[in-house]
């Protein structure tokens, strides 16, 4: 969605939008309105939406209040971004191809300006490129939106907030194409051609070189597919000669389990199991796009884990970077296997000052958290505490779980350093036990397990059913946050 800024009416807007906080009509509105939006029971409650067609300059003018709840709320910005994504949610099909957002005398800031917006534009996202027989009334009309009136200072910070939007709708394009368009070579290729021209340096690490380096661990993974793996690289510069800041993306472009196939149904989910790397992929876009004032370096391992004569088996041991060995007990607790040797390349060729991992890992974490927060697994209580004000401040909200000796010993090998999976119980936890094994020297490191988060069986805050794009605002604040200040 394309959002301009106006300082004059446009005399051909059929469409019109207000925001409103709850129990405070605009004076400035028709009265007839008013008192229809009365009887309707709206209130301003955030979220809620009345509609309906006033004459202006002798002309039927549909006319939108959106609700912004109590302006007082600790959760204004939140509640804004539900009033811009309630606007889209009920026009992105109606035939309307742009809405005036009126925001004269709506007695929001320029941040909470942006937050409607955010929402506006987010809500509209809906990835329609393999559909070719839509109805008319089900094809997305809404393309842009113009505001008026907006506070001082909005349509600077918009400029921000529109590179987030980017990265966060180029996460949820990559985690929505099916495995047959998004795999190891084809991800890669996606990233070049969006990062391209934006100063971000990208390196990529085919399947010979990743052998020369060792990484066992990695390429067991992927050594069942057709499609070669790869590890991608994103480099951004733009913090001065501090350590760069790490952020490493699981990314099973499609995941069947292997050997240890995966029950039919629901299989075709797995798609989504590269929602870690699209999450960083995403970000690092955001940050670029934005110029971020940081050294950031995005490392996504990206398999496809596939049965196949050639795939491994359990029981297999596979050595990986580190040089520790791994008795693969189940070839469906992939992921770690993956993250573990992309763990250990961004240390040794970029001494991160932190590192932060992204991964659909677990479903032990959905039936644990459900799809309402990402589980926070973290070797340093200050790390541990920046992501969870990120994740509190943007909505990608994360729960701290626990790490602990007596967990580690779980996943103990008789013939080799260690398994890659524990018992039944506390599946999440020894799967980043498994990763803590990985991180050197005591480096700041937190693992989010975000299995639950990133697709969604029905339409929340600022999506539709689908491709959240969580984890990009996360990451997007929390540099913000602990870099940029």
């Amino acid at each position: 969605m394309q959002i301009n800024f106006t300082d004059t009416r446009p005399s051909d807007a059929r469409l019109v939008a207000h925001i409103v906080d709850k129990g405070k009509m605009s004076s400035g509105l028709e009265a007839a309105l008013v008192a229809g939006a009365e009887a309707a029971r709206f209130k301003g409650t955030t979220g809620q939406l009345f509609d309906s067609f006033v004459e202006r300059d002798g002309h039927a003018v549909r006319v939108a209040l959106a609700g912004a709840g109590d302006a007082e709320s600790s959760e204004r910005h939140a509640n804004c971004e539900k009033a811009g994504a309630a606007i889209t949610a009920r026009f992105l099909t109606s035939g309307a191809t742009g809405v005036l957002l009126d925001l004269t005398d709506s007695g929001l800031d320029a941040t909470q300006a942006c937050a409607v917006l955010l929402g506006l534009r987010l809500r509209a996202w809906r990835y329609d490129v393999h559909r070719t027989k839509m109805k008319d009334e089900e094809k997305i009309t809404l393309a842009s939106a113009t505001v008026i009136g907006a506070p001082d200072g909005t349509a600077a910070e918009w400029a921000d907030n529109a590179a987030l939007a980017e990265g966060v709708e180029f996460t949820r394009e990559l985690v929505a194409e099916p495995a047959n368009v998004i795999y190891p070579v084809s991800f890669v290729e996606r990233c070049e051609e969006r990062f391209a021209g934006t100063g971000a340096k990208i390196t990529v690490l085919d399947v010979p070189a990743m052998e020369k380096l060792g990484m066992g661990a990695l390429l067991g993974v992927g050594q069942g597919s057709e499609q070669p793996s790869r590890l991608l690289a994103i480099e951004w510069k733009g913090g001065g000669d501090e350590k760069p800041v790490a952020f490493v993306g699981k990314g099973v472009t499609f995941d069947t389990g292997g050997i240890s196939l995966k029950p039919g149904p629901g299989m075709w989910d797995m798609k989504w199991d590269m929602g870690g790397a699209g999450a960083v992929a995403g970000a690092m876009l955001a940050l670029v796009k934005r110029k971020a004032k940081a050294n950031i370096v995005a490392v996504m391992g990206l398999v496809e884990n596939m049965p196949d004569g050639k795939a491994q088996r359990p029981g297999d041991i596979v050595t990986s970077m580190s040089g520790q060995t791994i008795e693969v007990l189940n070839t469906d607790a992939e992921g770690r296997l993956v993250l573990c040797d992309a763990l250990h390349w961004v240390q040794v060729e970029y001494k991160p000052a932190r590192i932060v991992d992204f991964a659909t890992l677990t479903g032990a974490m959905v039936i644990a958290l459900g799809t309402e927060h990402g589980g926070l697994f973290a070797n340093n209580d200050a790390l541990a505490d920046d992501l969870l004000a990120a994740g509190k401040q943007t909505g990608d909200k994360l729960w701290r779980m626990p790490l602990a000796p007596a967990y580690d010993k779980l996943i103990d090998s008789p013939i080799s350093d260690m398994k890659n999976i524990g018992p039944r119980e506390a599946g999440s936890i020894t799967a980043a036990q498994f990763l803590k094994r990985f991180i050197l020297n005591d480096t700041p490191w937190a693992h989010c397990d975000i299995a639950g988060t990133v697709w969604s069986e029905k339409p929340g805050r600022t999506w539709g059913k689908g491709a959240t794009g969580y984890g990009v605002r996360l990451i997007d604040q929390f540099v913000r946050n602990t870099i940029e200040g």
